[in-house]
């Protein structure tokens, strides 16, 4: 692939050579800045290994680091020699926007500056993540560079697991459980600070916290005490439309060491980005030190093995011409223990390639890398209202997102970024990416704002307001579902309370409210926590067909639902051996998890009188408890050769990784429809078409209403 080189980058000064200025961070608008501005210089030389301030990175420290070592690294961050103005800024602030390079220590430290020097007014400092994973690793790193035990002074919270305890005064926790705790305390007397971390990231859970801390800051003001202080923090993002949103405020830039990056774009559009990538990877390991290793931004699993392949094969080829290439796939289903292999120091003379999705824009920080590849592309979400599908397709990153991943080639040493895209397509790119809250579907979103107690979901006070199509959208599925009493009226119903109550997609709590008069509670309860785990199969791309020939003995002929509880039973049965998941090429990590999450789902349903009853060796109850949650996601199939499905008359098709790839059943329901070159439905199970005509009659009526009259029944071929 021919490249130009078209900018210099240096986020010191922000200039990029002949083609004009990068985005300013303080600004989204070509006027002046309405946000008071205070930059503070933490250009502070870092060793190189030292753990920089990335969940990535901040793994558990090795016992052997002594307090006196842990102190060292904290003083080496950028962000440790500007403490005291910090601090000052945080006085003097009731609401306080910080933006500081991934790295720059911000996220572990100013929890403990506020902590230490007497700012939580005796209560608890909220720090939110949008990652599960970042949250516990942050407060493992934090509690350590403390001294304290974890769950105690330091403690965290995600989605079924909490960690503290009434005396915690630093709690991680995942955006979405905040909201949660909002949901039982509009106001969060609990807390004194609340540090909203990571912002620029825009999840659905952030944008709508966004507003009830807002609100709840407000409220506690008039009240006359237990003021509440906001922390907004981010690596980069549009300032004035923040600081106007959070009335006016302050904003703090945290100065970093970003070292000179040169961009290259691609002269020719490229239609094959895969190939010119590769072609980019062979280029520069032909000429480049064995030790400046390379980071590739992909678009998912799929993507990156592919990639993979080719590229071990190519450098099996060139063995011994030049240093060995040591390839490192990096993605959320890989098992945690190839996960740190992207992390580790490869052999000598040898050269490091990571693999990537969009985890490495600013989640992680990976010692050693001088280049980066961006294919710029990305695999988002998105929400089809007038079909009430979800669709994950691959799309054009924004221009944030492009500086995001070439200033991953700067954070050690000067960089280089070479671009699988032209430099007009990258100027015909968004500014910014579009928030997951105007292109996801909001029917949990909505679910939370009516258990808060928000009587008008379409007059909500977000940052940027969803499309009305969305919320109207969600009303819809929540009356389907049963949850609200109409959509003209969104009041919860007795369901929709319960509903609530569940940390989970409405859809899965309403599988497990069925399974009660079905008598499968037993078996659903475990469906739904394998659902809501990560993938538990693991993607061995050397030994796939072994893979796939050892876990054939778990395959039901019944579709992936049932096939995931033979594995699940399994696991229980071999006493949950980590050498059993191995042999089975199953996840142990995520199938410890989703026992846990079984474990507490089942506590709920003890709860609120949801007897755990077992259908066990009958699987016919929990196909129809299948159907039962997930109506709105049936599809049968057509003469054709395809599948249409119920609602919306969509074509898809089963997903090759499904057990009913090869089969043809005449009807069928899925959990995801995803979208590549064509539509594909996973976790898929088979069900007999006339229990379609036992669904409620009101059910099919307000589906026919839902999608335009496009449901008459079931498809007869």
């Amino acid at each position: 692939m021919r490249m130009t080189d078209s900018s210099s980058q240096n986020n010191n000064d922000g200039a990029n050579g002949s083609h004009g200025k990068r985005p300013a961070q303080n600004s989204g608008n070509s006027g002046a800045s309405m946000a008071k501005i205070v930059k503070f210089n933490g250009n502070v030389y870092r060793p190189p290994g030292r753990d920089s301030d990335s969940p990535g990175n901040k793994r558990p420290v090795p016992a052997h680091y002594s307090r006196e070592d842990l102190l060292a690294q904290r003083q080496a961050l950028p962000i440790y020699p500007v403490r005291q103005k910090l601090l000052e800024e945080l006085r003097k602030h009731q609401t306080l926007i910080i933006i500081g390079e991934t790295g720059s220590g911000k996220t572990t430290q100013i929890p403990q500056f506020i902590f230490t020097h007497g700012m939580t007014e005796n209560g608890t400092i909220a720090v939110t993540q949008p990652r599960r994973v970042a949250a516990i690793t942050l407060a493992t790193r934090v509690a350590q560079e403390m001294g304290a035990q974890l769950g105690t002074t330091v403690g965290y919270t995600v989605r079924f697991e909490d960690v503290s305890n009434f005396k915690t005064k630093i709690k991680f926790l995942t955006d979405g459980m905040l909201l949660r705790e909002a949901m039982l305390d509009p106001l969060l007397k609990r807390y004194s600070v609340i540090i909203l971390d990571e912002a620029h990231e825009r999840t659905i859970h952030t944008d709508v916290l966004f507003s009830v801390v807002k609100t709840a800051q407000k409220r506690r003001a008039e009240q006359g005490n237990n003021k509440l202080k906001i922390v907004v923090m981010s690596a980069t993002m549009d300032v004035d439309h923040f600081s106007l949103y959070f009335n006016k405020a302050s904003v703090v830039y945290l100065e970093g060491r970003q070292f000179p990056i040169q961009v290259f774009h691609a002269k020719q559009p490229q239609e094959d980005y895969l190939f010119s990538s590769l072609v980019t990877l062979f280029q520069i390991h032909k000429d480049a030190p064995a030790d400046h290793h390379i980071l590739i931004f992909l678009t998912g699993q799929e993507e990156i093995e592919a990639f993979a392949k080719s590229a071990r094969t190519i450098a099996k080829d060139l063995q011994g011409k030049y240093p060995n290439l040591k390839v490192c796939p990096l993605f959320a289903n890989l098992p945690q223990n190839q996960q740190m292999e992207a992390f580790s120091n490869p052999p000598p003379n040898t050269r490091k390639v990571v693999l990537s999705t969009n985890i490495a824009e600013t989640s992680v920080t990976i010692d050693g890398i001088r280049y980066v590849i961006d294919c710029g592309r990305v695999k988002a979400r998105t929400h089809m209202p007038a079909t009430g599908m979800d669709i994950l397709r691959i799309q054009r990153i924004a221009q944030a997102q492009a500086w995001q991943r070439a200033g991953r080639a700067g954070r050690q040493a000067a960089g280089f970024c070479y671009r699988a895209y032209t430099l007009n397509d990258f100027e015909k790119m968004a500014p910014n990416p579009i928030p997951e809250i105007q292109r996801c579907s909001l029917t949990t979103v909505v679910l939370q704002l009516l258990a808060l107690g928000v009587q008008d979901p379409l007059n909500f006070d977000f940052m940027d307001r969803p499309p009305t199509e969305l919320i109207e959208g969600a009303m819809r599925e929540l009356h389907l579902l049963g949850g609200i009493q109409s959509t003209e009226k969104p009041v919860l119903t007795e369901v929709g309370q319960q509903m609530a109550a569940f940390p989970l997609d409405p859809r899965f709590t309403k599988l497990i409210l069925a399974s009660k008069e079905l008598g499968c509670t037993e078996e659903i309860v475990s469906i739904v926590a394998l659902l809501s785990a990560d993938s538990i199969m693991v993607n061995a791309t050397a030994q796939r067909e072994q893979a796939n020939n050892v876990r054939a003995k778990f395959s039901s002929s019944e579709g992936d639902h049932m096939t995931l509880l033979n594995i699940f039973r399994a696991f229980r049965t071999a006493k949950q051996n980590r050498n059993w998941c191995f042999e089975n090429f199953v996840n142990y990590r995520n199938l410890l998890y989703a026992v846990e999450v079984r474990k507490q789902l089942a506590e709920l349903c003890e709860r609120m009188n949801i007897p755990m009853k077992s259908c066990n060796p009958q699987t016919e109850p929990v196909r129809r408890c299948l159907l039962a949650g997930l109506f709105l996601s049936v599809a049968e199939y057509q003469r054709e050769g395809h599948y249409l499905t119920l609602g919306s008359r969509q074509t898809v098709a089963i997903h090759p990784s499904s057990v009913l790839f090869h089969s043809k059943p005449s009807c069928i329901v899925f959990t995801e429809l995803i979208q590549t070159g064509k539509r594909y439905v996973r976790q898929v199970t088979l069900i007999d078409q006339d229990w379609i005509e036992e669904l409620p009659k009101d059910t099919l009526l307000q589906l026919r209403q839902t999608f335009r009259g496009t449901v008459s029944g079931p498809h007869r071929k």
